[in-house]
């Protein structure tokens, strides 16, 4: 799973430098670059708060297989709901920071000087943030999944996730409007693979023959 994630990251950046590459008639190849660049940052800040998220998946994942292990399948519900609270909290916080962030012009001043780059990082920042929530969910989901040991149905959806991701990217590259930078299409790809991947996560949390059944009332 984290090898196709890593894979997934890889990949977008080699589309984003490949969608400039081909929009060369249409941009300068100093504004290619600045997108290339800006995308970079804006990959690190989604991994910095992804690390931020998956304290809380290793945490959870503990205390799932903790109860697991004492049978208590009860524990194992209540446990996962005060995790996907702490999640959404830890989701609104990691907004609201990365905003004060971009209002403040803190992120774009600190990371670089270059206005064609910060230019092309605004629109990125804009949906980092409004994907926190999401991302740190699909974080609380994988450590609540891995704890109970759904290692095969995580790598399976990771690879669906991915696929509809990829596949998104070249939908929006073909039908979307000429003018849209290839990079945002890139970052849409990415939030509909961290949606897949949650959907997937929910079903499986909330089914009632699963490990948690997040619905149900177990005794």
């Amino acid at each position: 799973r984290s090898l196709v994630r890593q894979s997934a990251l890889a990949g977008a950046t080699a589309m984003a430098a490949y969608g400039n590459n081909n929009n060369i008639d249409f941009q300068s190849e100093e504004a290619s670059a600045a997108s290339v660049a800006a995308h970079q940052i804006a990959v690190q800040l989604w991994l910095l708060c992804s690390f931020i998220c998956d304290a809380l998946a290793a945490a959870s994942q503990a205390l799932i297989a903790d109860a697991i292990g004492r049978s208590d399948s009860k524990g194992v519900t209540d446990i996962s709901k005060t995790i996907f609270l702490y999640s959404l909290v830890l989701g609104v916080l990691l907004a609201g920071g990365l905003e004060i962030g971009k209002l403040s012009s803190f992120l774009m001043t600190f990371f670089t000087t270059d206005t064609a780059t910060q230019n092309a990082l605004e629109p990125l920042l804009s949906i980092i943030i409004i994907a926190q929530p999401l991302n740190s969910f699909v974080f609380a989901a994988d450590g609540v999944l891995q704890g109970a040991s759904e290692f095969a149905f995580q790598a399976k959806s990771m690879a669906l996730s991915v696929a509809i991701g990829v596949s998104s990217f070249y939908i929006f590259e073909y039908f979307g409007q000429p003018s849209t930078e290839p990079l945002i299409h890139v970052w849409y790809g990415l939030i509909i693979l961290q949606l897949i991947r949650g959907l997937t996560s929910i079903w499986k949390l909330v089914e009632k023959e699963g490990p948690i059944n997040l619905l149900g009332s177990k005794v």
